[in-house]
């Protein structure tokens, strides 16, 4: 099985637990995180279709995983989510989709790593600080003793948040979905 390809029957699926309710029709907050390629990236200065999807954490061949990782709902996935968002990338631009960004909390470092190793034509951003988690708060959770936010994608237009998908099960169908819901709304109003 290569990297990307999880047998997702085998893993839990995440339930979900009503914490993004809240999210939609909200702005974007203004907060400036750290980026993997370029300067950093101040959230409520983005103009047009934005898609920000949010994940727990990518593992590192280096590096073990949590212990018990893909036992907890929601967990594993990162990197097919990545993935997929990269195979996609240039359908999601045709579909108007002016900025793509990942966002967990990990240092910019480690991320720079994961965005390198997976050849990812879009930035990765770092709320390590959870300065993101905190302004909209987002749904995390706690393994090891570090705090990690729960899988959610959201689209932003012209910085208000028109849609957040939530849970994301499985996750590497993440970019699929975001891509139907666009072209249900093909129009650019969210």
């Amino acid at each position: 099985m290569s990297l990307t390809q999880v047998n997702w029957s085998l893993i839990p699926a995440p339930a979900d637990d009503g914490k993004a309710d809240h999210l939609v029709g909200k702005s974007l907050p203004n907060v400036t995180l750290p980026a993997t390629e370029g300067a950093a990236v101040t959230l409520s200065s983005l103009r047009g279709l934005s898609v920000i999807y949010i994940y727990p954490m990518t593992g590192r061949p280096d590096r073990d995983l949590p212990d018990g990782w893909d036992q907890i709902p929601g967990a594993r996935g990162c990197t097919p989510q990545s993935c997929a968002f990269r195979d996609h990338h240039a359908e999601l631009r045709e579909w108007g989709v002016a900025h793509l960004f990942g966002v967990s909390t990990q240092e910019r470092d480690y991320q720079m790593e994961a965005a390198a190793r997976l050849h990812l034509p879009f930035a990765l951003l770092s709320d390590a600080d959870q300065t993101l988690g905190q302004a909209l708060s987002l749904p995390g959770l706690t393994v090891d003793g570090k705090y990690l936010h729960k899988r959610l994608t959201m689209i932003a237009k012209d910085g208000i948040i028109a849609k957040v998908f939530y849970p994301v099960f499985p996750p590497d169908q993440d970019a699929e979905n975001v891509i139907s819901w666009l072209r249900s709304h093909a129009d650019g109003r969210a």
